[in-house]
């Protein structure tokens, strides 16, 4: 683990710096480092995919713990310098948006699912975690640290204010867990906001008649989200219309979605959605 002294010696010998345009924030807390793992049940030969390992103290101790690690790392300079740490890595210096999972990943899987470790870019959070909660036929399960705020969303029960179409998404593809909270303290440079860390648990989603036109209509009605689910959809069915996939569903004809679970949420869209 790095401490801040050696890191700013480290980046001074690579010429490197934080960069804000990446959301660098890099993890200088060995405890936390240990803490992630731990969530992450990283076992000897398991396949790690780390996204934005940064100058690698992580990757370290991923790799002294006998996993086979996949980096992808956007800087370049750091991507060079986590090729030269010894053991069973695998560095592409790539944006994750941009990764070839078939041709980089899918080859180290041999049958295994492969495990995320993140401390995802602030800025580009919803993107990654949106492509990735989807890949449950190679991914077993995502590891992530993300701003305080957004953890409070990803992990929220129906009715409490931070459930909203987030929440429904992931709950659609995953088991979301919120596993601790990281004081911004533990980063070099220190953001302005803490942090948490967050377990994803990817599932195969429900079976559901079109799942596509179904996040369409969540996130709509959550662009009202106080609002009766008659009134913030009127623009797309008749308020009769959704006042009887309620009533069809045995639920409140004035139901706001934030009300709702998941499971009641699809029944209402696929009463909805039938003849």
């Amino acid at each position: 683990m790095y401490r801040p002294s050696d890191l700013h010696k480290l980046l001074n010998e690579l010429g490197a710096h934080p960069k804000k345009s990446l959301s660098q924030n890099f993890l200088i807390d060995g405890n936390i480092i240990r803490k992630i793992i731990s969530a992450a049940g990283v076992l000897s030969d398991d396949v790690v995919l780390e996204i934005g390992p940064g100058p690698g103290a992580l990757t370290q101790e991923l790799l002294n713990r006998g996993a086979l690690v996949i980096a992808v790392e956007k800087d370049r300079v750091l991507a060079e310098h986590l090729s030269r740490l010894p053991g069973d890595l695998t560095v592409y210096n790539d944006d994750i948006l941009d990764f070839d999972f078939s041709d980089k990943l899918d080859p180290c899987l041999k049958g295994r699912r492969a495990k995320v470790i993140a401390n995802l870019p602030y800025h580009i959070t919803t993107p990654i975690i949106t492509k990735l909660v989807k890949m449950h036929d190679r991914l077993d399960s995502l590891v992530i640290m993300v701003q305080h705020e957004v953890a409070a969303r990803m992990t929220a029960l129906p009715g409490g204010k931070d459930y909203g179409s987030l929440t429904v998404f992931l709950n659609f593809h995953c088991h979301a867990e919120y596993a601790f909270k990281v004081k911004r303290t533990c980063f070099y440079p220190v953001p302005k906001v803490d942090s948490a860390v967050v377990r994803l648990q990817l599932k195969e989603p429900p079976a559901i008649s079109n799942p596509e036109q179904f996040e369409k209509i969540v996130r709509k009605a959550f662009e009202q989200r106080r609002k009766m689910l008659r009134k913030s959809l009127s623009e797309i069915f008749s308020p009769e219309a959704i006042i009887r996939a309620l009533e069809e569903n045995g639920l409140n004809p004035q139901a706001r979605p934030e009300e709702l679970s998941l499971s009641e949420l699809i029944d209402f869209f696929e009463a909805l959605s039938s003849p």
